[in-house]
């Protein structure tokens, strides 16, 4: 997965015009605008958003996305959700850069939609889905590897750090899991797995070395500056090349390019990637 996760970076670093800066707030405001008209008008008339299967292949597509935007919950707890997975998307777009979340995000949803069509063709269950709970699972699951140590307060009182948070969650996950295959539903048992694949590909290269061998490195090593350039150097054509999306000094003179202090050898990135890049192990 880890070529998998590289072009993924070097997609998103050539297609930025593909981004949809502060996604959150746009799925934040459209889920309580939703709400409040469950409020007036029924829940049962945000039916046709859901996801269904059976009424996707009879033509529905929208209900691929849609199903999305629809609240899980209500009052205080709805509001709660919101703020918590807006604050997730925002810490997240913030550090990937805008193109890569959107593309965690809208990746996740449509695999989530092809996980309720899977388990409908494997186990002939038409799953109606309402809302973001996969989605906003592998959001979780990312802020957590990334900031494991990070603080949040359940109910705005009990202080719980995130890898806590998500070892808990990811035993529920587990479970859910366990009991469908245990009951017989094959299409159900893969229908977590498949909605939170983005998650395992974006974060492949981190799942084969454990946080202690991190924290077990000491002090990043020094970088023979000099050294380095006279490798670039044997490549043809330029000095420096960006070992995510692949741009030049000779192509974009004016960019920056440095080399990480983390990855074993001499791994050059330009100034976008050097503190956004899957680091290179012995």
């Amino acid at each position: 997965m880890r070529k998998l996760n590289e072009a993924i970076d070097r997609f998103c670093a050539m297609h930025p015009n593909l981004a949809i800066p502060g996604l959150m707030r746009y799925v934040v405001a459209v889920n309580a605008a939703l709400f409040a008209l469950s409020m007036f008008a029924g829940y049962g008339t945000l039916d046709f958003l859901a996801m269904n299967p059976e009424r996707v292949l009879h033509g529905e597509l929208w209900r691929l996305v849609t199903y999305a935007l629809l609240p899980t919950s209500g009052g205080l707890m709805l509001l709660i959700q919101l703020m918590f997975y807006y604050w997730l998307g925002q810490t997240l777009e913030h550090m990937w850069g805008s193109a890569k979340f959107t593309f965690y995000y809208v990746s996740g949803v449509l695999l989530t939609a092809a996980g309720c069509m899977l388990a409908y063709l494997v186990d002939g269950i038409s799953v109606s889905v309402w809302g973001s709970e996969y989605v906003n699972l592998a959001m979780f699951f990312a802020y957590a590897i990334s900031f494991p140590d990070a603080m949040v307060r359940i109910y705005f009182l009990i202080p719980v750090k995130m890898k806590w948070l998500a070892a808990l969650d990811a035993l529920y996950f587990a479970a859910g899991i366990f009991r469908y295959a245990v009951a017989g539903y094959w299409g159900m048992a893969l229908l977590p797995l498949v909605a939170i694949l983005n998650f395992f590909i974006f974060f492949a290269p981190d799942f084969g070395r454990g946080a202690d061998k991190i924290i077990a490195r000491g002090r990043p090593q020094a970088v023979q500056f000099r050294k380095a350039v006279r490798e670039q150097q044997r490549q043809k054509g330029y000095n420096h090349k960006c070992e995510v999306c692949g741009r030049t000094d000779t192509e974009h003179p004016n960019l920056q390019f440095r080399y990480c202090s983390k990855c074993s050898g001499y791994h050059c990135f330009c100034e976008e990637h050097i503190f956004n890049h899957t680091h290179h192990m012995s």
